[in-house]
């Protein structure tokens, strides 16, 4: 796709971001028309002179985004949490925050939405991280509006508890660590969630380019971080057993996210492969940065 190809204006809704930084800076390599909608402004220093626009809003308060959405013909939403704070939980956030969007672009004309969700989400709607994003899924579809869901595999990002757990020389992980799994990296995501502005395919499920083992995303961690290969094989017992506790004595502020993780770390998650950047040469990167920060 050549990047004068898209001749409309968008609007992205999380610039700040991982994954909303990425797309920020792909629409903007590709000269398409940005706006951003942020709470904080001064999150944008790097790429706030070649934006269109920046609408500065709350997107959990719908009265904020009045007005705004007026001449755009796509929405692209990363909205969403991970770890609930400021007293907001899923629902307030990966449900209402997105139906905010997706009812003032109906208000406004806006032609196409485009939203990112996660992989196999339909089949995991038990988990309290996944509920509410299903739940927008579910809303986004009836509203007859145009639209793709982007559902990506884990993060480059995501796979920093790995390295976490290398630098100290030792990684953790659960069973034989034969399930398998292809992470993407933010700025392939990005391409995907771009082009998607004019593909007509309803749903997009994308990972990246190498699919791996558990065991392998711990081996490579552990050679990155120059430590010798010391990988601790967990019984999915234990897994079980924390996800009952946490379940039963926590809030699911605390709770979410590691339910979320641990589900998914017991079962393979392989999408179509897609881009160019490989998890080695991340965890490389990443080592190289601490060493020259420290």
């Amino acid at each position: 796709m050549q990047p004068n190809e898209i001749k409309k204006t968008v609007l992205l809704a999380g610039a700040t971001g991982y994954l909303g930084n990425y797309i920020a800076k792909e629409l903007i390599s590709r000269k398409i028309d940005t706006k951003v909608i942020v709470r904080k402004p001064s999150g944008l220093t790097a790429i706030a002179y070649a934006l269109t626009g920046i609408i500065q809003a709350e997107v959990t308060r719908a009265e904020t985004l009045k007005g705004h959405l007026r001449g755009v013909d796509t929405v692209i939403s990363t909205i969403g949490i991970t770890r609930q704070k400021d007293g907001l939980t899923y629902m307030d956030v990966d449900y209402r925050a997105n139906m905010n969007l997706l009812e003032e672009a109906k208000r406004a004309g806006v032609k196409k939405f485009v939203y990112v969700s996660v992989i196999n989400g339909q089949l995991h709607r038990n988990l309290k991280l996944v509920e509410a994003k299903e739940a927008f899924v579910d809303q986004l579809k009836a509203s007859g509006m145009d639209y793709t869901i982007v559902r990506p595999n884990g993060f480059f990002s995501d796979m920093r508890d790995f390295q976490k757990m290398a630098e100290k020389g030792s990684v953790y992980i659960f069973g034989k660590g034969k399930k398998k799994f292809n992470p993407i990296h933010g700025a392939d995501l990005a391409q995907v969630c771009v082009d998607a502005i004019i593909s007509k395919r309803k749903e997009i499920e994308v990972g990246g380019p190498d699919i791996l083992t558990h065991y392998e995303v711990a081996e490579m961690a552990l050679l990155a971080s120059g430590k010798p290969i010391n990988i601790i094989h967990l019984p999915h017992w234990l897994r079980k057993s924390i996800l009952w506790i946490m379940r039963t004595f926590t809030s699911s502020k605390t709770y979410g996210p590691i339910e979320f993780f641990l589900t998914l770390l017991a079962e393979d998650a392989i999408a179509p492969r897609y881009g160019s950047h490989r998890l080695s040469h991340f965890f490389q990167n990443e080592m190289d940065t601490l060493k020259k920060n420290a």
